[in-house]
C-alpha cells in the first residue's frame, strides 16, 4: 500500500483535467465562432468607423450574437428537462 503523501500528487494529476474545463465556463464558444465585428463590419472597405451603417452592422451583429447564445442555452435547458422527465433512457 503506498503512503499517503504519495498518493496526493496522483490525486491531483487525475483531477487537473476536470478543474481545466471549469476555466472555460463563462465563455460562449457560440459568440467567438462569430469572429470579429469590426473586421466584418468593415470587411468591404467602404463603411467607416462611427459611420450609420457601421453602427447598424455592429448592432445587428450584437443582436445574431444574443440570439445564438439564446438558442443555445434554450437547448441546453431542454436536454436537461428531457433527462429529467426520462430518466430511464440514456
Amino acid at each position: 500500500m503506498r503512503p499517503i503523501s504519495a498518493r496526493a500528487p496522483l490525486a491531483l494529476l487525475l483531477a487537473l483535467p476536470l478543474l481545466a474545463g471549469c476555466l472555460e465556463r463563462g465563455r460562449a464558444p457560440l459568440a467567438e465562432s462569430m469572429g470579429d465585428d469590426d473586421q466584418f463590419c468593415q470587411a468591404n472597405g467602404t463603411v467607416k468607423v462611427g459611420s450609420p451603417e457601421y453602427v447598424a452592422c455592429r448592432k445587428d451583429r450584437d443582436v445574431q450574437r444574443q440570439r445564438l447564445e439564446a438558442r443555445a442555452d434554450r437547448k441546453q435547458r431542454d436536454l436537461g428537462e428531457y433527462m429529467l422527465n426520462h430518466p430511464d433512457r440514456p
